[in-house]
């Protein structure tokens, strides 16, 4: 398979896992705490990917270890937190689409941060995905005013973080293949996220039963696909491909979320998905303004 075509095999099968990743948090969430969830499913997580990917580890050099930590931080261990508290607060199908912001974060910061080349036509693109994320929340607040749509700024907070990993995976970690990569980041979060499985009373206080054991499953299959393999894939995306290219995979995630949005019976407006529309039509032109 050729670079070109595998890039593009990449980024249809990203999106379809990682599109299906908001509903199976949202249904996980039925039986535990966001921060449980988010612990439990980076240890599943870590499991899986020592077991097939511990040999790996050998591959990276002590100069590498810092920006493996950065990347473990910024794009594992908080946003995993924060869309479990996000999705519980509005609907998974939103999330989704405002986690189409990331590849205006991924320019901003690369321009600013890691010395990608900058074009202040660009801003069009950035401006008119502001206006459709604004549109996005307001009506969503509108529509649904049992949910509270401060928790939209989670996901925002979290595509900052996504933005910066990527380009700290392009630049300092390009000497390393994705499994290395996500192994390594795996392997530092284990301890951290024991500690918090500890702290949030999970191993005192969980108890088995239907409702738990269900969610439990949704974990492992999100843990074992949207984020073992899925960042493997990721991070091998980065490294044959640009940042924004990569982070371009949020083009095609909300199509997918909100698919299973609208079979789970979420509510969403035409001028909501007008304002998604926007805010992908912004991705759009800032990627083609390079």
């Amino acid at each position: 398979m050729g670079t070109q075509q595998k890039k593009w095999t990449y980024l249809i099968i990203l999106s379809l896992i990682w599109g299906s990743s908001f509903i199976l948090i949202k249904k996980a969430l039925i039986g535990l705490t966001p921060i449980q969830l988010g612990a439990f499913r980076m240890l599943v997580t870590a499991i899986f990917l020592l077991i097939i990917g511990f040999k790996s580890l050998k591959r990276i050099q002590q100069k590498h270890w810092k920006y493996i930590l950065y990347t473990a931080a910024l794009g594992t261990f908080f946003p995993a937190f924060m869309f479990a508290y996000a999705i519980k607060g509005i609907d998974s199908s939103i999330a989704a689409i405002l986690n189409s912001l990331t590849p205006f974060n991924t320019f901003i910061i690369g321009a600013m941060a890691f010395g990608f080349t900058f074009k202040k036509k660009q801003f069009i693109g950035i401006i008119i995905g502001l206006i459709g994320t604004l549109v996005l929340i307001l009506k969503g607040a509108e529509l649904n005013p049992n949910q509270n749509y401060w928790y939209a700024i989670l996901v925002i907070i979290s595509s900052i973080g996504y933005a910066i990993n990527v380009n700290i995976v392009k630049k300092h970690l390009h000497d390393l293949d994705g499994l290395a990569i996500t192994t390594g980041n795996f392997l530092l979060l284990i301890i951290p996220v024991l500690l918090v499985l500890l702290f949030s009373g999970f191993f005192s206080t969980f108890e088995i039963n239907n409702q738990t054991t269900t969610a439990l499953g949704y974990i492992v299959v999100l843990s074992v696909f949207g984020t073992g393999i899925a960042k493997i894939m990721f991070n091998d995306l980065v490294h044959i491909s640009s940042p924004v290219f990569s982070a371009s995979v949020t083009y095609l995630i909300p199509i997918v979320a909100v698919m299973w949005g609208i079979i789970d019976g979420e509510k969403l407006s035409l001028i909501q998905l007008l304002g998604g529309g926007i805010i992908l039509f912004g991705v759009y032109l800032v990627n083609k303004a390079k």
